[in-house]
Formats: C-alpha cells, structure tokens, sequence
C-alpha cells in the first residue's frame, strides 16, 4: 500500500479525517451540559480549528457551484460499491502510530448497528455507503472540500454554524447579494433548491441519486448538515417534504456517531449479507 499520508488529498490540519468526526462527536453530545457547548468549540484542537477557518473561507458558491458541475459527469471512476468501499479503505495511512480501525470496518460499524435494531433494508445500506463519498481525498481535494458541517451558500451565514467566525474571510461576504437571509434563494423554496457547501455528502448523493429511497437519499445529503438538523438554522428554506424526511436523517444521525467502537467487525464474514444487499439497489457497476 502506498504511503496515503503524503496523498495530496489527506495533506491539512487534521491529522486524519476521522479529527472532524472525533469533534462533532464530542460538540453534539448529548449528555455534554450547554454550559459545556462554546467551551469546547474555544478549546477544539489547532488542526480542527485551523479546518474550519479554510473551509469557511474557501467554501464561495462559485466554488461549489463549479464543483457540483465538475462531477456530476460522473466521469472519475466506473466500479461497484463493495470496490468502492475497498478503494475508501486505502485512506487509512499505516504510518500512524494510533492507527484506528480502517475505513471499512467503520462504515460496516454502522451498518450492523443499524441492521441490529431491526431497521429496513435500505436503511442499513445507507449506513454502509454514506461516507463513501470521502473518496474525493484520493482525487486529491483538500480536506476542507471533503469533510465539515454543511451549510448553505449564497445566503446569510447563520450562527449556528461551528465557528461563523472564519466567515469573515470569504469572499462571499463582500457580496450583499449573498448576505441576505434568503440570498438567492426564496422562502420555503426547499432545499433541492439550497445549494450546500461542497463534500463527500453531496457526491455520493450524485452517484446514487438514483437507486435509493427519497429517505436514504436526505440521510446521504444531508447528514453533514449540521446547522440543519442538529441546530434547526435555515427552515425558512424548507419545506414540508424536507422537514418530513429530517426525521430520518436524525434518526440516521446516532448511528453515523456513535456506532464506532475498538471491536473490529468480521467484514469478509459479513460480506456475502451485504453484497446481496448492495445488489438489491445498485447495478454491478456504477459511475463514480
């Protein structure tokens, strides 16, 4: 295996990418006291708080609007999902000395959680694709193009989101076009409409857009939506189809963060289960 820690993708200041997800885990606690909540945002490691601050200044709309256009051709790749699942897993960099769990003995954590409490078919499925989209790290985007909460562009930036501060150096907030409540977009327009910073969230959902349930699908797009279903910013961009369907992805939500756990799943075991699974939904092959 190569040594992906030089991968240009994986370079930045979170050491890996699972950093982001340690600290929306420990930010969304919730038995963590609201005492506690700017605390930890203040007291957030460097890598992290140095992440949001290019993420929050390099996320423009013209920036996801180029890159959403840049990939919905679909152009990358042609494999089947399992391939994909083994082609996330080369992310894992062995040169680690705190090496966790690869890549996908942490996506089938979160399938098995899920098919454990008896949920349907295609709910487990979810849990097992939904970050496959941080493949974009081996195309070589940076990591603030891959991962971190989702927020909306083209509009007014809503202090919920974690460090709005960083904001201030977009150049979307010279725009007053952009720094309206609304922005471009209209009241209750719905969020197929809301254009969402760019990552792994709405690239999957472009891969597969097309073979999974409108529920599956809001888990996959929005479950980095942070601001959205964690902290109820932007429903005046909703609408009621939206807000019916973020009843699963915070049903989803627990499961994306706290199913991981040092017990590695036995993935070969479990293979044939989900490569029937898989074929259910997805032909042999897909565009990625």
């Amino acid at each position: 295996m190569p040594d992906l820690g030089r991968v240009e993708g994986m370079s930045g200041p979170l050491d890996k990418l699972e950093q982001w997800e340690d600290f929306v885990k420990q930010r969304y606690n919730p038995d963590k006291k609201e005492s506690e909540f700017r605390q930890y945002t203040a007291e957030a490691p460097k890598g992290v708080q140095e992440f949001y601050r290019l993420n929050h200044t390099h996320q423009t709309r013209e920036f996801v609007l180029r890159k959403k256009r840049e990939y919905a051709a679909l152009g990358r790749r042609q494999m089947g999902v399992w391939e994909a699942m083994e082609y996330l897993n080369t992310l894992v960099d062995e040169s680690d000395p705190d090496t966790d769990l690869p890549q996908i003995d942490h996506i089938v954590q979160t399938a098995e959680s899920i098919r454990k409490d008896g949920h349907p078919r295609w709910f487990v499925l979810a849990g097992l694709i939904h970050d496959l989209g941080k493949i974009l790290c081996l195309y070589g985007e940076p990591q603030w193009a891959v991962v971190g909460d989702t927020f909306p562009v083209g509009c007014a930036w809503s202090d919920k989101i974690v460090y709005p501060e960083y904001f201030r150096f977009n150049p979307d907030s010279a725009n007053p076009a952009y720094q309206t409540r609304v922005g471009v977009y209209e009241e209750g327009c719905g969020l197929d409409k809301v254009d969402l910073s760019w990552g792994h969230d709405e690239y999957l959902y472009t891969v597969v857009k097309d073979y999974l349930p409108a529920e599956a699908l809001y888990m996959i797009r929005y479950h980095s939506f942070y601001p959205g279903h964690k902290e109820a910013a932007y429903d005046y961009l909703m609408n009621d189809r939206d807000r019916e369907m973020f009843e699963w992805v915070r049903k989803f939500n627990p499961y994306d963060l706290y199913s991981k756990s040092d017990s590695r799943p036995d993935a070969a075991a479990l293979r044939p289960f989900y490569e029937d699974l898989i074929a259910e939904y997805f032909p042999p092959i897909l565009r990625w």
